[in-house]
């Protein structure tokens, strides 16, 4: 019987990752998500569109203007057709005559859509504490990002657009699961506020303020 000698020991080769066993992709390839990837796209194709009523108005050109240069993050586009922007710039004060205009504007530009409150006026009135001008626009639109200020200067609203992309990239989806949020969806402040609609019409008379807590006290006296 002839006798064979026994083979040396060899190692096995190294098994291949998970990844490597399923596809080997080229290195001109990048695999992600297709909400990350769809957050990417628009968060750096902002097209603003701007309403400006007051001051803040001439910072928000400023900021378009050569020496700042917005279309460093792609948000140079500004369209005055709202079914062509994504992003309302609210920069001044809005009064209760102009809120109905503001709001058609809102509800005519296309889903997803957010919007940044530039300067003390436009997010809490400002130094106009009166029943004519809207305390905060935050009572009747989402508001995304606040920037303080009278007027502020074209690096806040800057920062305010890079804050602003940093969140559409952070929770982003493709089919805007983001705005279905519950906190999103409630009922704006002024509404949460006020017992009935007559509140917003002179939400900081405080004849007509007495005369509503008269009216809730007892139903039957009139509201002039």
């Amino acid at each position: 019987m002839a006798v064979t000698s026994p083979q040396p020991f060899t190692a096995l080769p190294k098994a291949k990752s998970q990844l490597d066993a399923r596809l080997e992709l080229p290195e001109n390839v990048v695999v992600s998500r297709l909400d990350e990837l769809a957050s990417w796209c628009r968060k750096n194709s902002l097209w603003p569109m701007p309403f400006a009523t007051a001051c803040c108005g001439i910072e928000l050109m400023a900021t378009g203007a050569a020496k700042h240069d917005l279309a460093r993050f792609g948000a140079e586009v500004f369209r005055f057709s709202p079914r062509q922007c994504d992003l309302m710039i609210v920069a001044g004060r809005v009064v209760m005559k102009m809120l109905p205009v503001l709001q058609r504007i809102w509800l005519q530009m296309s889903e997803p859509k957010w919007c940044i409150s530039m300067g003390a006026c436009a997010s809490t009135g400002g130094v106009f504490d009166t029943y004519a001008v809207v305390q905060g626009i935050d009572r009747f639109i989402p508001v995304d990002m606040y920037v303080p200020g009278c007027p502020p200067r074209p690096e806040q609203l800057i920062q305010a657009i890079i804050d602003l992309q940093d969140k559409i990239q952070a929770e982003g989806t493709i089919t805007g699961r983001e705005f279905d949020t519950a906190a999103r969806q409630l009922r704006k402040r002024a509404l949460t506020e006020s017992g009935d609609l007559l509140t917003l019409d002179a939400s900081r008379n405080p004849v007509v303020q007495r005369q509503l807590a008269a009216q809730r006290t007892s139903p039957s006296t009139p509201v002039r």
